[in-house]
């Protein structure tokens, strides 16, 4: 579901953006472009990426805060260790179940690597995001400039620039800000049937779900 509502969000972005983009281009006396030519343009590109960074910047954040910190009362946040009733099974344990994942079994590096591997991961696609933001960012800003016969900028020049940092840091307060009203709110607020929330009755002391 969230696969199919993510398709349809970005292919109205894209339909949107190539609409507000022909405008554009015909303000400055430019012919229009189609569709397939705007979503391989840097115009298109910047602003998914730009997007995409913020929101795996916020999901490796919260995942690797949400390890190290505790919120007492917060649905988000592990149980503190003094109300803490299972723990995860330790490495050298005899009794692991039989169908875990092999990097259990298998130990050492390997299990270092896969207890850390969801981190990992969402570290690595935003690191992604952030580099083709800077790429196709690039690109936009250099179309704009060759519109209004202005220079063009290098690859550095731009991804030092205010523009850039600008485009990131307000995406980025706003991902930091839904993820603090969430845990908070989740303190004192319930949303019934929701794995996300405290169950209804729970005190607002309890400690996760």
């Amino acid at each position: 579901m969230l696969i199919a509502l993510f398709a349809a969000c970005w292919l109205g972005q894209s339909l949107t953006g190539w609409a507000d983009s022909n405008e554009e281009r015909q303000l400055h006396g430019q012919a229009r472009r189609t569709w397939s030519a705007y979503v391989a343009s840097g115009d298109f590109l910047e602003a998914t990426f730009e997007n995409w960074e913020s929101e795996f910047f916020q999901m490796t954040a919260f995942l690797v805060l949400s390890a190290l910190l505790i919120q007492r009362g917060s649905s988000e946040s592990k149980k503190p260790p003094d109300e803490e009733v299972d723990r995860e099974t330790d490495e050298g344990s005899q009794t692991l179940p039989r169908d875990a994942p092999w990097p259990v079994h298998r130990g050492g590096l390997a299990l270092r690597l896969y207890s850390r591997s969801l981190s990992i991961a969402l570290g690595a696609l935003f690191l992604l995001s952030f580099a083709l933001h800077g790429w196709f960012g690039l690109q936009k800003t250099n179309e704009d400039a060759r519109l209004h016969g202005a220079p063009t900028r290098s690859l550095w020049a731009y991804v030092t620039s205010a523009t850039f940092w600008f485009e990131s840091l307000q995406n980025w307060q706003s991902e930091f800000l839904s993820v603090a009203a969430l845990v908070l709110l989740s303190i004192f607020l319930r949303q019934k049937g929701s794995p996300q929330s405290k169950p209804v009755h729970a005190p607002h002391r309890q400690t996760g779900t």
